[in-house]
């Protein structure tokens, strides 16, 4: 018995050890559902990594942008491990903003990622981050709601076809919106939706010599058909709804059609979270028949910072977190069908996966739909589905949703916004050297 004690007294004193010299990583992320349930498990982490204690910074999605963008590039050091997506990796990349993963482990399987979605996250053959979950946008929508008037979802919808289900599903009296689009400002909020709208229109945000085509016809048109479908048939207040806000919206039965992104599917299946979890439909982004529909392609991705002075630790926690175990463990607690979607070759041939999630196939056809190098009906010089792939586009994109925000609302007209977008546009391109004076 003694013995026992002994052992056990020194079992304690080596864990009390490895706390008390514990390396604590600072990670910041996102407050989207998939990040909130991450942080939930890291147990299984910690359990593996005693000597790695972690701190978490959870954020709304444009303050997280802000604050990381400001951190990495004053090199203020704050963060260990960054939430980031498929815009920021290229471009951080190349100022030397990150580290490359080269040391993810050798179990971790690279060449298992999603080719289209590890493509966005590659620099000279290199990876600088990792997907914890990749997307598309899609449709998504109540069967019972398009049942009641009398109508069938195509696979593969136009915006006509959306527009007038919507307006036939909008009940007032019931609290019902036919439609909800993202309205609230940001680059990577109502400007990522508006410009794959406008993809499917025709529409680009430059042409060929760097000129901003804000005041083409397509962009009319594509802006017009926007704010006249949410004004008919969606929620009061639109302009302050973003992702987050659709999907409570879409969860509470106040919604029937949902164009957002394709990682909302398990959270609107989810019974636990959703009152119309078993009636919800899905199809791919809508088209005008011009041969591009409006699906966008990202990944929300873990990078760490080259300020960082945790690195090793910093990278076994990317590769945990982005990892074949973690999916398994998210099933083995939640179901296979709320594992993280959209970034594994492997998930979409598991079985398991494909029975219980209903949305998967949609999912990885609208990922493998989306072309970053060739995203518009016109050429472009520019990278990018949802977003242009340039350093400048961050302020611009959320300049110029603030003016499309203001249209919803009704403080300025179409025709106003887009005035001043290809003001401000053709300003900034210049200022920064993409057109010559």
């Amino acid at each position: 018995m003694k013995a026992f004690f002994v052992a056990l007294l020194g079992a304690t004193s080596i864990l009390a050890f490895s706390q008390a010299n514990a390396e604590t990583i600072t990670i910041a992320t996102v407050n989207n559902g998939d990040m909130v349930r991450m942080q939930g498990l890291t147990e299984d982490f910690t359990k593996a990594n005693p000597d790695i204690q972690l701190q978490w910074v959870t954020l709304e999605e444009n303050v997280l942008r802000e604050r990381v963008t400001t951190d990495i590039a004053t090199k203020g050091g704050q963060y260990d491990v960054l939430t980031i997506g498929t815009y920021e990796v290229p471009i951080w990349a190349k100022q030397n903003w990150l580290l490359p993963l080269d040391n993810l482990g050798a179990d971790y399987d690279v060449a298992d990622l999603l080719p289209p979605i590890r493509s966005g996250l590659t620099v000279d053959d290199k990876l600088f981050a990792v997907p914890f979950y990749g997307e598309s946008s899609m449709i998504m929508y109540r069967t019972d709601l398009l049942e009641k008037a009398g109508l069938k979802m195509p696979e593969a919808p136009t915006w006509k076809f959306i527009a007038e289900a919507a307006a036939k599903m909008t009940d007032r009296k019931a609290d019902i919106s036919g439609i909800c689009l993202r309205g609230k400002p940001g680059w990577g909020e109502n400007s990522a939706l508006i410009t794959v709208i406008a993809n499917s229109f025709g529409a680009r945000w430059f042409d060929e010599n760097w000129k901003p085509q804000f005041d083409q016809p397509e962009w009319k048109n594509a802006l017009d058909f926007y704010v006249n479908l949410v004004n008919e048939s969606g929620p009061q207040g639109a302009s302050s709804n973003g992702f987050n806000e659709n999907l409570a919206l879409f969860q509470q039965g106040k919604c029937g059609i949902w164009m957002d992104a394709t990682v909302a599917a398990s959270f609107v299946t989810n019974p636990k979270e959703s009152v119309v979890a078993d009636k919800v439909g899905f199809a791919l982004a809508p088209d005008t028949g011009l041969g591009k529909r409006a699906n966008w392609l990202w990944a929300w991705s873990l990078a760490i910072p080259a300020g960082t002075q945790k690195a090793a630790a910093a990278e076994k926690f990317v590769s945990w977190a982005t990892s074949k175990h973690y999916l398994e463990l998210v099933a083995s607690k939640e179901g296979w069908a709320n594992v993280p979607p959209g970034t594994r070759s492997s998930l979409y041939a598991n079985p398991e996966y494909l029975k219980a999630a209903s949305f998967a196939k949609t999912t990885l056809d609208s990922i493998n739909a989306a072309d970053p190098k060739h995203p518009t009906v016109k050429p472009v010089p520019y990278v990018g589905v949802q977003f242009v792939a340039i350093p400048e586009y961050q302020g611009l994109g959320t300049t110029v949703g603030q003016l499309f925000a203001a249209a919803l609302s009704g403080q300025t007209t179409v025709d106003s916004a887009l005035s001043q977008a290809q003001s401000v546009a053709t300003r900034e391109m210049t200022r920064a050297g993409y057109i010559k004076k």
